[in-house]
């Protein structure tokens, strides 16, 4: 499987989370690849961006979201699940998309439409905080069969107290896919 490069994450946050649709998440965990195919993301903008992790300044919590581009930001909610999201644009900005829902390819078990169930059933956790995703042992590779997909736009999920951000459509995912956590 080919990864994907550093300069496919160092661009605009928004177009990162389209085109990560149908592109597969590994994660080889001892010695076997769990893999599923990316079908929902949500990008956050930066410290702009009042739904975006950065929005309240650089904490040790998001430090990874400031950089380098093509890192995973994994952190903790609500007590027991964990989100991966994928550092995007320059050292500094602080921007990433989240991995919303996957469909499974390869060697998961559970659930992954949402993005604990996903965590779990890809065996991530905060050991992967900050991992490069060039990396050979967690990785986002190019899908042989990616083709043309449809895309939907709609507003990110749970973030109500961002205000007119919580509005923004910022939500992506395949059209029609039985995986997809939120139509």
């Amino acid at each position: 499987m080919t990864k994907l490069p550093r300069a496919f994450y160092n661009r605009d946050t928004a177009l990162v989370a389209r085109e990560l649709l149908g592109h597969h998440l590994v994660h080889m965990v001892d010695g076997v690849p769990r893999i599923g195919r990316i079908v929902e993301t949500e990008a956050y903008l930066g410290p702009h961006d009042k739904a975006a992790h950065s929005a309240r300044g650089r904490t040790p919590r998001n430090e990874v979201m400031f950089g380098p581009p093509g890192h995973a930001y994994v952190y903790f909610i609500y007590g027991m699940y964990f989100c991966m999201n994928v550092v995007t644009q320059p050292t500094g900005h602080a921007a990433a998309v989240l991995i919303r829902a996957l469909e499974p390819v390869a060697n998961l078990t559970g659930k992954t439409t949402g993005p604990g169930l996903l965590c779990r059933a890809l065996g991530i956790d905060k050991r992967l905080n900050g991992h490069d995703l060039l990396s050979d042992d967690f990785y986002i590779a190019k899908s042989p069969d990616r083709g043309k997909i449809a895309v939907v736009k709609r507003p990110r999920v749970g973030v109500d107290y961002a205000g007119a951000w919580a509005r923004r459509h910022l939500r992506f995912y395949i059209a029609g896919n039985p995986f997809v956590s939120k139509k």
